[in-house]
């Protein structure tokens, strides 16, 4: 059988570091992903996932991560039952991590996440109560003129035998 999930989203809130009994340390978060389409004239949604990550992937979350940080989760779906306080049976369906993973956003000095590595500060995208910014792809930088103006006598020919030159 194949189980197995692979979602990128954005925590809603801190993730906090507890410790089993056993002094195992496991953490418990929930992300919010954006769907990939919008009906017309209506605002992008977002599913909301609970993820499970246990011992050193549970640290390296609450360690690197906070409310608002994009995260890469790799990981498989499970069902447990539960009772609540007052009796009720429930039924909650998590992704439990197996992997987890910087996505390329980084952190700044003022603990502000932003888009991407660039110095200038990206425009918001995400869309939950609000109408959505699409932020304008960079420029690609110029190539040095030494590199556009090659031609096939730059390189030397390689000799033909087995010994490789590295």
């Amino acid at each position: 059988m194949i189980n197995r999930v692979i979602l990128m989203g954005r925590l809603v809130a801190d993730p906090e570091l507890k410790t089993t009994n056993t002094g195992i340390s496991v953490t418990s978060f929930r992300i919010a992903v954006d769907r990939n389409y919008v009906k017309a004239g209506e605002q992008r949604q977002a599913d909301f996932f609970d993820i499970v990550a246990w011992r050193s992937s549970a640290e390296f979350v609450c360690r690197n991560f906070s409310k608002g940080s994009l995260i890469a989760v790799d990981g498989q779906l499970q069902s447990r039952s539960y009772q609540t306080k007052d009796g009720q049976n429930r039924t909650a369906i998590e992704v439990v991590a197996d992997n987890v993973s910087f996505t390329g956003e980084r952190r700044d000095t003022a603990g502000t996440y932003g888009g991407g590595y660039s110095q200038a500060p990206a425009p918001s995208t995400r869309a939950y109560g609000g109408s959505q910014v699409v932020p304008e792809a960079p420029a690609m930088p110029q190539q040095p003129a030494a590199y556009s103006a090659g031609s096939a006598d730059d390189f030397q020919a390689m000799p033909l035998d087995d010994d490789l030159p590295f």
